[in-house]
């Protein structure tokens, strides 16, 4: 009967518009949702009573058309509305919005879901979660805060807890050197013998007796030298430790330094050891004076020389109680030689300190040294010592050379030398380079006229350790930490999924998305990159919705409603009076 399916057709409509106010009601109450994407619903007819399909024309007759009733109305579906909302500044660099297309990646438990809401904030462990605690994915960094690129894992920025420094790999030293300073006559000279009176020999039967004349040669056996003060008997012992401590050099202490005594070492050992220990620097050539600066020993008379290095600042002191032979237990055996000075260095001198940085950021202090070698008509040359006491080995030199001026005191090669220092067993990395320049940055070392010399560090670079204060999100999602000593490093990347089909996605609540059936697999990509959208730090999308209208659809929506309610109220107006034709 007709009427009884109008009533079906009405019913149709009332659940499809009260389906649509459902649909209109969840968009305004995520008018305030962070990111929310809007929906609307789609109708379609349903199914036609077809009475009849038609017919064609005849010769005397015209054709006639379907005759069709509908059967009502059906849901077809529901869309997303992925179209970009609105931006809020919030002034948070952890708050996240995307420009263009894309999703957030993030992880709950196992699963991997996707996401446009991107207020975002670190856990106690400093992983980068959202509100809910789902973890942000991205890309991590190695060791050296590098990027690896393709490996999907949890972003993770430890403010306060990660540190890093970074090592010095250019110093700069400038200032001026008095040309007018006085040339050397030598550098300082310390003899060391057995007594005041004699040198050292060996004893009677030694595995390397000296030659002819001779009472002491390079190839001796300490534990082989004779006691001077004991007939027969050996002064030095397998197991003993020589100690030098209270040397200075031109009035600055020289690092405490020690040789382990074994059956095996010679007096070549010994006067390396010197060498190393005193920083007596080979310059390859001699002095003025003609003495070759370092340690030799004096066949003839068994006596040890050390000849330092030119300019009064090399001056050595190395005085009798400063070398001392300690036992196993290291107590003070005895005072192994004695010393003497006959000679002081001299020359025009200037020593300065600075401080390089190690791979972990520890201070590392280098003496430089620079003392007037000749003057000439064509200019000045000065010869730089290098040394270092946080050298990690015996030897505290670290390097010498000459630096030349011309006639106006200019530097005539502006060749940087290149410095090693030893940094074995401190946990940073070695040997550790770094550039020394003269000049650089509209400033140089010169050599004019003026007492006193002066020079000074006026630039290195590398920082001491440090740690993480703050951070930042670029366009890109590189993230970049800010360090409390002043250094910047990448801590990795946040990343952005795209899907061929976005309406395709299934909603899981929570501002987040499943990969769906006809969504098509996320591609995982670096923002900005392949169609994605950018990174807007600091801000967050607002949601979509358009409350005016969502009103309208409202208010079409309740007049489909009142509309079918009307068919099916007439409906029953019909049947009611079909049934009172019974009576």
């Amino acid at each position: 009967m007709g009427s009884t399916q109008a009533l079906l057709t009405g019913l149709t409509g009332l659940n499809a518009n009260s389906r649509n106010l459902e649909v209109i009601g969840n968009n305004i109450a995520n008018v305030n949702t962070t990111a929310f994407k809007g929906s609307r619903m789609l109708f379609s007819t349903a199914l036609q009573r077809t009475v009849s399909i038609g017919s064609l024309p005849a010769d005397r007759t015209g054709g006639t058309n379907p005759l069709q009733i509908g059967l009502g109305v059906n849901i077809a579906g529901t869309q997303h509305d992925f179209a970009q909302g609105a931006f809020q500044a919030t002034g948070d660099g952890r708050d996240l919005a995307i420009d263009g297309d894309g999703f957030f990646v993030v992880r709950r438990d196992q699963d991997t879901l996707y996401t446009r809401a991107g207020a975002f904030r670190q856990d106690a462990d400093g992983n980068l979660v959202t509100i809910d605690g789902d973890q942000v994915m991205g890309y991590a960094v190695d060791n050296s805060y590098a990027l690896i690129d393709g490996d999907l894992t949890t972003l993770n920025i430890p403010l306060g807890a990660r540190a890093v420094a970074d090592p010095t790999a250019n110093v700069r030293l400038v200032g001026n050197l008095n040309a007018a300073g006085s040339l050397s006559g030598g550098g300082s000279l310390v003899t060391l013998s057995g007594t005041s009176l004699t040198g050292l020999s060996v004893i009677s039967g030694a595995t390397n007796p000296p030659g002819a004349g001779n009472s002491l040669e390079t190839d001796s056996l300490l534990v082989e030298i004779a006691d001077p003060e004991t007939s027969g008997q050996a002064m030095f012992r397998s197991g003993q430790v020589l100690q030098i401590r209270g040397a200075t050099k031109g009035g600055a202490s020289i690092p405490t330094a020690e040789l382990e005594i074994g059956a095996g070492t010679t007096v070549q050992d010994l006067l390396a050891f010197f060498n190393q220990a005193l920083g007596l620097h080979a310059t390859g050539g001699a002095n003025p004076d003609g003495l070759t600066p370092g340690a030799s020993v004096v066949t003839s008379t068994g006596t040890i020389q050390l000849v330092g290095n030119i300019g009064s600042v090399n001056d050595l002191e190395l005085a009798t109680s400063s070398i001392r032979l300690l036992d196993s237990d290291g107590s003070v055996d005895r005072l192994p030689f004695v010393s003497s000075k006959s000679q002081d260095a001299t020359g025009e001198s200037v020593r300065t300190t600075f401080i390089v940085y190690d791979s972990l950021g520890q201070e590392v202090a280098v003496d430089a040294t620079l003392a007037i070698e000749s003057k000439g008509d064509t200019g000045t040359t000065w010869r730089y010592f290098l040394d270092s006491g946080d050298d990690s080995d015996l030897d505290l030199r670290l390097g010498t050379g000459e630096v030349s001026f011309d006639n106006s005191g200019l530097l005539l090669a502006e060749t940087p030398v290149s410095v090693t220092i030893d940094r074995a067993g401190t946990g940073a990395a070695t040997p550790q380079t770094f550039s020394l320049a003269f000049s650089g940055s509209g400033e140089q070392l010169t050599s004019l006229a003026d007492d006193p010399s002066s020079v000074a560090s006026t630039f290195r670079d590398g920082r001491p350790s440090g740690t993480l204060d703050d951070f930042s999100i670029d366009r890109d999602g590189l993230i970049t930490g800010v360090f409390s000593n002043g250094l910047t490093r990448t801590l990795g990347r946040v990343v952005l999924a795209k899907f061929t089909n976005n309406d395709g996605l299934v909603e899981q609540g929570s501002n987040l998305f499943r990969q769906g059936p006809d969504s098509g697999e996320a591609a995982v990509v670096t923002p900005s990159t392949f169609g994605s959208g950018a990174i807007v730090s600091g801000s967050l999308e607002q949601a979509n919705v358009d409350l005016g209208q969502e009103f309208i659809k409202m208010i079409m929506s309740s007049t489909g409603y009142s509309a079918s309610s009307r068919v099916v109220r007439t409906a029953d107006d019909l049947l009611q009076q079909l049934t009172q034709l019974s009576r």
